[in-house]
């Protein structure tokens, strides 16, 4: 079966056969599905994917995807998580998803106070949020971003999703991005940066994207929690 059918399949089972009621729901043009499961039949854009998952919260992206799996899922947009809560799950949809598509935690930074909390009693926390995003690295978790040193590459309020780093000496890609939390006269400084190899034994150097941002050299054993930045998504707020 072709996306093409299991498309027209969705307008049978869910809207009696009326691509009508299909595309007023989706808010599209009939015109927009005629090219679709007409006679002509070419492939849905991304657009369209996107608004039949979101609008019909309990299709299964997989099988709308790539056929395989059940039609309909009892896993809608939102879930609860063991303490009851309410929680609402973002998804990226891509025209390609294999195996199981991770739920990344999102944390609420400010609420934990700094890295070394979050990554020492994660099971304690309660994300505020998960993300789902098809192929994406193996992650530990998310935080939104604070700050602009790595403005305009990463800006306040963009999330990053992250992999923890536990042997932080041994464990250091020069020169790729990471969350990192470092010891300034016992207070915690939490930023996004470079790592890079420093000159001076023993250190290293900490550099921003935004040119407004000098770098910085740090002791290496002031390094109190790391993390490898893996993804980063930003929200147009604009409506």
């Amino acid at each position: 079966m072709s996306i093409n059918e299991r498309i027209q399949r969705l307008i049978d089972d869910l809207e009696n056969g009326s691509q009508r009621a299909f595309s007023d729901k989706l808010g599209v043009a009939p015109s927009s599905l005629n090219g679709i499961v007409g006679v002509r039949q070419s492939d849905p854009s991304s657009k369209i994917l996107n608004k039949i998952l979101d609008v019909y919260a309990n299709v299964n992206a997989e099988w709308l995807l790539t056929g395989k799996g059940k039609m309909t899922s009892s896993c809608k947009h939102e879930d609860a998580n063991e303490y009851g809560n309410t929680i609402k799950t973002y998804r990226l949809k891509t025209d390609n998803s294999h195996g199981d598509i991770q739920r990344i935690p999102l944390y609420d930074f400010e609420a934990v106070a700094g890295l070394v909390p979050l990554f020492n009693d994660t099971v304690k926390q309660i994300p505020i949020d998960y993300i789902s995003i098809p192929n994406i690295p193996k992650c530990d978790g998310a935080i939104y971003v604070v700050g602009d040193s790595m403005y305009p590459l990463l800006k306040s309020g963009d999330i990053v999703l992250y992999k923890r780093v536990a042997n932080i000496e041994n464990s250091i890609f020069w020169g790729e991005m990471y969350l990192i939390s470092v010891d300034f006269d016992g207070e915690e400084y939490v930023t996004v940066k470079y790592i890079q190899k420093s000159d001076v034994d023993g250190h290293i150097k900490l550099v921003s994207y935004n040119q407004h941002h000098s770098d910085k050299e740090v002791p290496i054993n002031t390094i109190r929690a790391l993390a490898f930045v893996k993804a980063s998504i930003r929200i147009n707020s604009m409506k």
